[in-house]
């Protein structure tokens, strides 16, 4: 038997020929779902793929606390406490100015882990 008796003797499809082929409706219809699981993936992945404020607006975002909270507010920004703070933080000496906490927190070196 050749190919071409192979072929003939196969049993025609269950579905019309007019449904075997893709018109321009059904490509549309096929754009629009993948547009809409598009926005789909991309609404669960928006979460993980905001950007993080950079580590100076973060210590400037802690303007306006007492100094003992914005202590530890840059230590836990930076990873650790720095020396020249551990005094404010802990309330045994005089707080230090905002600025001064800044400057001290921006030569900090954070924690690679």
């Amino acid at each position: 038997m050749t190919q071409a008796e192979l072929i003939a003797a196969l049993p025609e499809g269950r579905l019309p020929p007019y449904l075997m082929q893709l018109r321009a409706a059904d490509l549309l219809m096929l754009f629009g779902v993948g547009l809409v699981l598009a926005a789909l993936l991309a609404s669960l992945l928006m979460p993980f793929l905001d950007r993080l404020p950079s580590r100076r607006a973060r210590i400037r975002s802690t303007r306006g606390m007492p100094p003992a909270e914005q202590a530890l507010a840059i230590a836990r920004i930076v990873g650790h406490l720095p020396q020249e703070l551990r005094d404010t933080a802990y309330g045994t000496a005089s707080p230090l100015g905002e600025a001064a906490i800044e400057r001290i927190a921006l030569k900090a070196r954070p924690v690679r882990r």
